[in-house]
């Protein structure tokens, strides 16, 4: 997939949260400032151990939300309680760098996350210590390349967002400037 312009998100960044991070945490070098280093998605399929069909849908839809070919991660080791052998397909995943996650975080923020229904923003609590954030969505069918007539189960998924931030502050503050909407403290 070829792009003819740069992304929006990405001039945003360059031009106004980069400078406004800059000067909030006050850094002596324009390298120390936080970035986005990539997007991983994730679709886990237990249920696959039963049915392998859905694995082949769920890396279809996959691939058509992230616009790059995505591929079946397998069990590392044998858990009898879930019936589950090493080496067994249990889900699909894709990274996105550079263009593509500026596309996709792009289309996250502005269209399918209004698209949620009752939505009042993400939780702010889902940082994990070092700069992360991960996201969990109940359906992936909100996306817009998606068609529901076609979808024979719908499947959640999980969002990872990578930054070179050293604290969940600065990655707050790095998203937060990108647009991604955080529910409102009470308080």
């Amino acid at each position: 997939m070829t792009f003819t312009q740069p992304p929006r998100l990405k001039e945003h960044y360059r031009n106004t949260v980069a400078p406004a991070l800059l000067k909030e945490f006050g850094y002596k070098n324009v390298n120390q400032v936080p970035r986005l280093v990539k997007v991983t998605l994730n679709i886990g399929l237990g249920e696959a151990i039963d049915n392998p069909k859905l694995l082949d849908s769920a890396q279809a839809e996959l691939t058509m939300i992230s616009g790059q070919k995505s591929v079946i991660t397998r069990a590392k080791r044998n858990i009898a309680a879930f019936k589950l052998r090493e080496k067994t397909p249990i889900g699909v995943t894709v990274t996105l760098r550079r263009d593509r996650m500026h596309y996709f975080l792009d289309k996250l923020i502005n269209i399918v996350l209004p698209r949620v229904r009752d939505f009042r923003g993400v939780s702010p609590q889902a940082f994990d210590g070092r700069g992360n954030y991960t996201l969990g969505l109940k359906e992936h069918i909100i996306f817009p390349e998606i068609d529901y007539d076609k979808v024979d189960k719908v499947k959640g998924l999980n969002i990872t967002i990578v930054t070179t931030a050293k604290n969940d502050g600065e990655a707050r503050s790095l998203l937060t400037g990108l647009g991604m909407p955080f529910k409102k403290s009470a308080g």
